[in-house]
């Protein structure tokens, strides 16, 4: 069984029969695997008061008092499971946070939180840490929503809205009709797709079935209307022959099929074991997305893509990945110009399902998904939402079970005046060695107001790729370093009039290394040779050129230390060649620190005239030019190269 299903809002999108399997599992597990948690929890109590509870079992029951919202009942089992076994997954325990939420608080959510820490992803806690610190500071101010429910709706079921051209809407329903059979865990009719018209202000009118679709007694739900297609998208049970098939376990799955007006009405995504929920099309890419709980998942339902071919299947199933896709139920994805829009009942949201929204920043690659907020979501399930340019910003629909409603699941419209979802900041790439061209494994990168306070902080993934994402603000700065290399400081990123909300950057960070060599014993800086003109301390064009790539390096490491060296070949007298070096030492250092060196960084700036001659030429030896300029040398030598 899914675990979408075991929130009452769509528990009308699978049936489960039993058949054999029923006879092997206990009264509890039957009620349980039927929806009917109030008759689990009596049968699992007693169970329990028995001593007879397997570890599955306690979880179980722990879900069906939180379907039954006795969250206090459900927090207590859930936390005696967590206590005495080890079986509780990360969806389970996704499920007993959101019980904990509701009535403990966060703190204590967050404390449960922090003894998964190794074993969750880190784009899950994450999405955690950024979503919790924007709810802690409300709404977005910015936004001016309308929002109403809709006067199709029913006292049954109404879920799912889909825009059909530009003034029609499709959505699901649970209202009796006469070609549809009671759904026994609802005590409704199974669903069916149906069509009304949109007024001017958005709100509709004549619900209708749609008609032109294949038409079951089972279930037709969650349709999607693709323009490039002229077909619908939607859920329907698996049956042949006008009867339900099973799998062998006893369930009858969801499958989604493709619709069109000529009559092709076919099945894409069917497997017995696996159901499929919500379809959206891009028409765009030609991606079919959609809803499903694979073994391989991260949590229950997650969302996928599968590349298709004038609606024919061409790929296997794409997760869209952890930063997506949580230890909770992902479900109804919708795109609109890079935007993903999807629901989601993981902890950390404001309760039940919430929408959120991610940008797509490079294929498969998304922003951090950001809670729409209090605006419109609520304690209380909102889901299904699709929206569009219209009016003066935007208009859409939702679903949602919030008090005040007609039926258990309503539909809503709305208009506002802006995308919904806070703004935010994204800095993301690659830092590269610069004298390899390869990814820098853990290097810092530090995003920072413009004080310099550090407002985030990570670190590069081994192949060097880092992704950053904060609440919008301006003028921010990056700063990326690591120890034994150079630094980098990119920006300042974020104007108050940029619709600009990616920097996409590389960076190159060059190791000491590469601006030391070893010679004669010792690390000094590279650097071209140069010499003073014959008896001159004065620094010329062309020195002052050399040396400006020392000065650079110890800019760029600003502990880097240095003692500067001067030595004279033996021509000339001892204390005059003495005296010389000591005032090239001197001028070699007063212009490394009239570039911006830090005094501190030249430990000694010392002469020591002919006294460390390298080869024969000493006093009184006939030699070449080039044999004395050998002698003539300005090491920069670096005393803490090491320790860098």
């Amino acid at each position: 069984m899914t675990a979408l299903l075991k929130r009452h809002t769509v528990l009308l999108l699978l049936v489960v029969a039993f058949n054999g399997w029923a006879q092997k599992a206990s009264e509890a597990d039957r009620l349980f695997f039927e929806y009917d948690y109030a008759g689990a929890v009596t049968a699992y109590e007693a169970l329990r008061r028995s001593g007879e509870l397997t570890p599955q079992q306690r979880l179980n029951l722990a879900e069906s008092y939180f379907r039954r919202k006795a969250y206090d009942k459900s927090s207590e089992a859930y936390l005696e499971s967590f206590r005495q076994d080890s079986l509780m997954d990360n969806h389970h325990f996704n499920t007993m946070l959101q019980a904990l939420a509701k009535t403990s608080g966060q703190d204590r959510v967050q404390a449960f939180l922090s003894t998964r820490a190794t074993s969750l992803s880190g784009e899950l806690l994450e999405n955690a840490a950024f979503n919790y610190e924007l709810l802690e500071k409300g709404g977005d101010a910015s936004l001016d929503y309308r929002i109403f429910p809709l006067s199709v709706n029913s006292g049954q079921m109404d879920l799912s809205p889909a825009f059909y051209g530009e003034d029609r809407l499709l959505f699901s329903s649970a209202r009796p009709h006469k070609n549809k059979e009671t759904y026994k865990p609802t005590g409704q009719a199974f669903m069916d797709i149906y069509v009304a018209v949109v007024d001017p202000d958005g709100q509709t009118r004549g619900a209708q079935p749609i008609g032109w679709l294949e038409n079951t007694k089972y279930h037709e739900s969650t349709p999607f209307f693709s323009p490039l297609l002229n077909g619908i998208f939607y859920v329907r049970s698996n049956e042949e022959n006008g009867e339900l098939t099973y799998d062998e376990n006893g369930k009858n799955a969801l499958a989604v099929a493709l619709g069109t007006r000529d009559g092709d009405d076919r099945l894409l995504l069917r497997d017995p074991g696996t159901s499929f929920y919500y379809p959206f099309f891009d028409d765009a890419t030609e991606r079919l997305y959609f809803a499903a709980d694979f073994d391989q998942g991260y949590g229950g339902t997650d969302l996928y893509y599968v590349a298709t071919n004038e609606g024919r299947i061409m790929s296997s199933p794409v997760n869209l990945g952890p930063r997506i896709n949580t230890p909770g139920n992902e479900i109804a994805p919708f795109l609109m110009d890079g935007s993903l829009f999807f629901a989601s009942d993981v902890f950390y949201g404001l309760g039940g399902m919430d929408v959120y929204k991610a940008e797509e920043q490079e294929d498969g690659v998304y922003s951090i998904p950001v809670n729409l907020g209090p605006e419109l979501n609520t304690p209380h399930d909102e889901f299904g939402f699709i929206i569009r340019p219209g009016g003066a910003g935007y208009q859409g629909y939702f679903t949602s079970n919030r008090p005040g409603g007609t039926g258990s699941d309503d539909l809503y419209g709305f208009a506002v005046n802006s995308k919904p979802g806070l703004k935010t900041l994204v800095v993301r790439g690659t830092v590269v060695d610069g004298s390899s061209a390869e990814g820098i494994d853990k290097a810092r990168i530090r995003m920072v107001d413009a004080s310099g306070a550090t407002i985030k902080e990570a670190y590069t993934l081994a192949d060097g790729s880092f992704f950053m994402e904060i609440p919008w603000r301006d003028n921010v700065r990056v700063l990326v370093d690591k120890e034994r290399h150079t630094s980098a400081v990119l920006g300042p990123f974020g104007t108050a009039n940029t619709e600009d909300t990616t920097k996409a950057v590389e960076v190159t960070l060059t190791p000491v290394s590469s601006f030391v060599r070893d010679r004669e014993g010792h690390h000094e800086l590279k650097a071209e040779r140069f010499f003073f003109d014959k008896g001159s301390a004065q620094l010329t064009a062309e020195i002052a050129s050399l040396l400006n790539p020392a000065a650079e390096a110890l800019k760029q490491f600003p502990s880097m230390q240095i003692r500067i060296e001067a030595h004279t070949d033996s021509r000339g007298s001892t204390q005059a060649n003495l005296a010389l070096s000591q005032r090239r030492a001197l001028a070699i250092r007063d212009y490394l620190l009239s570039q911006g060196v830090a005094a501190d960084q030249i430990t000694s700036a010392e002469g020591l005239g002919e006294s460390q001659i390298i080869n024969n030429c000493t006093d009184g030896v006939y030699c070449l030019e080039v044999l004395h300029r050998q002698n003539e040398r300005y090491p920069l030598i670096v005393e803490n190269f090491e320790n860098l």
